[in-house]
């Protein structure tokens, strides 16, 4: 993001239809540079935050903005011109104030991204398509305030402009593209991950299920039913009162499985078990209990 912005304000400088062959130093060249990461990391910082309060929006609007505007001036000092640059104050006014709304308006949708899912395409659009403008408006602007003296000139020292525009050029493009690599790379590989944890998850569930579970009924097994034994004794005990347990016989079961096999008698299990759950869901525990 920070190369990005940097990037379109150089070219944007080297698009200047003046009679001189600008050079540039390269040392406020680098500044500018870091000055627009240094901006974007605290955009992406802010953003990522869990609240985003109203206070915290302006601040860092303002920061941004002022980083947006560091990072022009910087770069226009970096041209090596003799007399200097006199400036428009009103223009350079301006492109503070639209540095500054597009850094609020920006931040804000941004951070409406991860809140309205039913929209985010679009908004995602609109705060790209926002930022784009509001930079290269500000860019423009702050340009408009740049007055070259008649009698300017350049200085030898410092790196040829067209040069310089290839290197950048060369170095953004770069980057960018290892960026969208490595983004595309990372987003497949979070879609694994979340596809791992969810079959993780699922996993420990049905083994879960089988450990506390009987295999045919699904009703709780012996060490559940210990366990949930144990918790009634205890609030009994704790609150002064009683809990009942219950044993049921299935009269003739024998004679089903001897008469129509052990199929037949697993299904007239599984019927029992459905029809006494139905009364019997919420506090009470059902169990079979095997001879």
């Amino acid at each position: 993001m920070g190369i990005g912005i940097w990037s379109m304000h150089f070219i944007g400088m080297l698009a200047m239809d003046v009679t001189l062959r600008l050079n540039y130093s390269l040392l406020p060249t680098a500044l500018s540079m870091l000055i627009a990461i240094g901006a974007s990391l605290f955009a992406i910082w802010l953003v990522s935050r869990d609240h985003f309060r109203r206070r915290r929006l302006f601040t860092g609007a303002v920061i941004l903005g002022t980083g947006i505007v560091a990072m022009h001036y910087t770069g226009m000092a970096a041209l090596q011109v003799e007399p200097a640059i006199v400036w428009d104050m009103r223009w350079v006014a301006l492109s503070v104030v639209i540095a500054l709304l597009a850094s609020l308006a920006a931040l804000w949708l941004t951070f409406r991204l991860r809140r309205d899912a039913a929209q985010v395409a679009l908004m995602r659009a609109g705060a790209a398509v926002l930022m784009g403008v509001a930079i290269a408006g500000m860019h423009y602007t702050g340009m408009m305030a740049a007055q070259f003296p008649v009698q300017a000139h350049m200085h030898h020292q410092g790196v040829n402009g067209s040069w310089l525009a290839v290197l950048v050029s060369v170095v953004a493009l770069s980057i960018l593209g290892i960026t969208l690599l490595v983004s595309m790379f990372d987003a497949r590989l979070q879609a694994r991950t979340a596809l791992l944890a969810s079959s993780l998850a699922e996993a420990n569930r049905e083994l879960a299920q089988l450990a506390l579970h009987d295999t045919l009924t699904r009703l709780p097994n012996r060490v559940l039913l210990e366990d949930r034994l144990d918790q009634a004794i205890n609030k009994a005990d704790r609150e002064g009162k009683l809990f009942a347990l219950l044993f049921m016989d299935l009269d003739g079961f024998k004679a089903v499985n001897d008469a129509y096999g052990h199929d037949a008698g697993d299904k007239l299990l599984i019927a029992v078990t459905e029809r006494l759950e139905q009364p019997l869901k919420g506090q009470y525990t059902l169990r079979p209990y095997w001879r």
